[in-house]
């Protein structure tokens, strides 16, 4: 039951998470124009390395290690005032790089100095513990309240393309006290600091192992604005970044799941309790695939027109760009169960780290002659395929860790579902004008075909989501 109730509460605000950009990407993608927006594109993944290497690791390193100590308060207590200091002296000198690197630039200054506000953020960030504690509640308020504001300042604030950097201003300083408050739910969770029972070179070590993989990671999420902002400029970058942020905004609502299951299944794990353990990880597989391909064949199928009446006319690349993005759906779905939430959780680091450094290495590789043959078309088919390659080293080594793994069995109906559902889409998507009730249409025939599809297919969720009514119907003619 606390898995659903926390499932809801991330969900709940994965959601809202949503509704904000549609709220506030076509006004800041209309009002910056191409060319602003992508200053703010580029500037923001380059304060990004300096944000990882501050954080080098914790947040993750964290949130299991909290779900390994959340029955013990005093042991609790110890590595959380551990890991907030260490944090506290990375983020130090993260910060002390970034003054060196804002002395060898001349361009962007100003958008730079609002950036790094970002990098002081990350040293008051503790949802790391309350994930870790399974207590998604206060995260979640947090969230609302701090995107409530900032949705209220980007409208109240930005007016020409000369406000970026207002703009970045109001999302960094969102972050800052969106992290701050968090502190407020300290009382009674956590003893007060003892330096007698402060450690560092335990909790360094282990968080470092979990820093290589995210370093991999960063570098294939945010190299590409980079490279693109310096092969191709910074337009490019701004057209990845909305084309990059449609998709993952919406592969938010599915794996925020897997955000709650991985406090869950550290827990199980340091309890032996393996055999539950496998059926977390094929259930959360099996509702991550059936939804992942649902949004990959709805994206895909609409985007043509949805990109213009979303983003403007400056924007329209993207109708392009997204259906090829947009294949990355099932991937990240996937190697976010297989990677994040069994291998780091089962203390499998060590191949986690190589899955996304693999990803990493040919992802760089790729780049350069894909951008450069191009341009932003480029740097979407190197994600692609990076996250291809990251989701098969993760399969593989799974697969060794369960020899009768059978996550991936019957999939195969939840594609010939998508493919079906984006032909039927996508012929009414060029048929009809790309105006809002006729979107709001289309995704309501995607849904409702899919389902169909699925059902016919008898595939699993299916089958799970009709005997979850039938369950319920029974129950509400025997309580009459």
């Amino acid at each position: 039951m606390k898995i659903v109730k926390n499932y809801l509460y991330n969900t709940a605000y994965q959601l809202f998470a949503i509704i904000v950009p549609l709220i506030t990407t076509p006004y800041v993608t209309r009002t910056l124009g191409s060319t602003g927006f992508g200053v703010y594109a580029y500037t923001n993944s380059v304060i990004q390395y300096f944000v990882l290497f501050g954080s080098v690791g914790i947040s993750l390193y964290g949130n299991r290690l909290i779900a390994f100590d959340r029955d013990d308060r005093e042991r609790l207590s110890s590595d959380f005032w551990s890991l907030v200091i260490m944090r506290g002296g990375t983020i130090a000198l993260a910060y002390f790089a970034f003054i060196l690197y804002l002395l060898c630039v001349h361009q962007y200054r100003v958008e730079y100095v609002f950036q790094s506000i970002q990098i002081i953020a990350v040293i008051f960030d503790i949802s790391w513990l309350f994930m870790g504690l399974e207590d998604f509640k206060r995260t979640v308020l947090r969230n609302f309240a701090v995107k409530l504001i900032s949705t209220v300042a980007i409208f109240v604030f930005i007016k020409s393309p000369s406000d970026v950097g207002k703009y970045i201003l109001i999302l960094a300083l969102s972050t800052l006290i969106g992290n701050i408050l968090l502190w407020g739910f300290l009382k009674n969770r956590i003893n007060p600091i003892k330096s007698s029972n402060i450690t560092f070179l335990k909790h360094f070590r282990g968080s470092i192992v979990l820093f290589v993989p995210q370093i991999s990671m960063q570098v294939y999420l945010v190299l590409n604005k980079t490279m693109l902002g310096s092969i191709d400029g910074v337009q490019s970058a701004g057209y990845y970044e909305n084309s990059d942020k449609i998709v993952k905004v919406s592969l938010t609502v599915i794996t925020a799941i897997v955000t709650v299951m991985m406090p869950r299944m550290a827990n199980t794990f340091a309890k032996r309790q393996f055999k539950q353990l496998n059926s977390y990880l094929y259930q959360t597989l099996d509702f991550v695939t059936f939804s992942s391909i649902l949004l990959t064949a709805g994206l895909a199928a609409v985007a043509p027109t949805f990109s213009v009446w979303f983003m403007g006319d400056a924007f329209s690349i993207t109708g392009r760009l997204i259906p090829v993005l947009a294949l990355v759906g099932p991937m990240i779905a996937w190697s976010t169960v297989l990677g994040s939430q069994y291998l780091v959780m089962t203390k499998k680091e060590h191949q986690f780290t190589i899955s996304v450094t693999v990803g990493a290495i040919i992802n760089v590789i790729v780049n350069i002659p894909l951008i450069s043959l191009f341009g932003v078309m480029g740097a979407v088919i190197a994600t692609v395929i990076a996250e291809f390659c990251i989701t098969l080293v993760d399969i593989y080594y799974v697969r060794k860790a369960i020899s009768d793994f059978k996550g991936f069995e019957g999939k195969w109906k939840y594609l010939v579902s998508g493919i079906i559902t984006f032909i039927v889409v996508r012929v009414l998507n060029s048929s009809v004008p790309g105006t809002f009730p006729w979107l709001i249409l289309q995704a309501v025939v995607c849904v409702i075909t899919y389902f169909i599809i699925c059902f016919i297919q008898r595939s699993s969720f299916s089958s799970v989501i009709i005997n979850s009514v039938q369950r319920y119907l029974r129950r509400d003619r025997t309580e009459r």
